[in-house]
């Protein structure tokens, strides 16, 4: 059985390993953000590089939570009402568009909307009196690393160095 990354439909790019592997091939750069990092590959793609002999790794991984708010009653029932009634919506349309009554009926529209509320706050409100005021807020977590270092397989990294080393100064590939 082979195991595949969601919506590659079974191929795998050529040169990526099957299974995780720490990355190979020699420094030729070091950023201190991905912007910068991938600024650079384009640099090399630009410049006629064999970029599919080039990494990026990140470094120094770190897991950042920024807090977007604070979290009340009345943000939690709505926002699970919200996503209850979208749900619910989604079932209620399925529902009307195959049932057996002449044309497009409204009443599974009706009654998948307002169950998907219903259960949309029930389930929003259990959740959050589970946490019993320990977590009021909100937020969205990102992996994020110290420094984004480009590698190069042996063969072209000299030369992808010289050209990096000429977009560091400046000056055209």
């Amino acid at each position: 059985m082979t195991v595949t990354a969601p919506f590659s439909q079974g191929r795998q790019a050529p040169g990526l390993p099957r299974l995780p592997t720490p990355p190979s091939g020699w420094p030729i750069g070091s950023y201190g953000t991905y912007e910068e990092a991938q600024r650079a590959v384009d640099y090399l793609a630009d410049n006629d590089f064999r970029v599919q002999d080039v990494t990026i790794v990140g470094v120094d991984l770190m897991l950042v939570e920024r807090v977007i708010g604070r979290l009340s009653w009345g943000k939690v029932l709505g926002t699970g009402a919200l996503s209850g009634a979208w749900f619910g919506l989604f079932v209620g349309l399925l529902l009307g568009m195959f049932s057996s009554a002449q044309g497009m009926s409204y009443a599974p529209v009706l009654v998948g909307l307002a169950a998907g509320v219903l259960f949309g706050v029930v389930f929003a409100a259990m959740s959050y009196a589970s946490t019993r005021g320990r977590r009021d807020f909100s937020s969205a977590s990102q992996l994020v690393a110290g420094r984004y270092d480009v590698l190069c397989q042996p063969r072209s990294a000299e030369q992808g160095r010289d050209l990096l080393a000429k977009l560091a100064m400046g000056t055209n590939g």
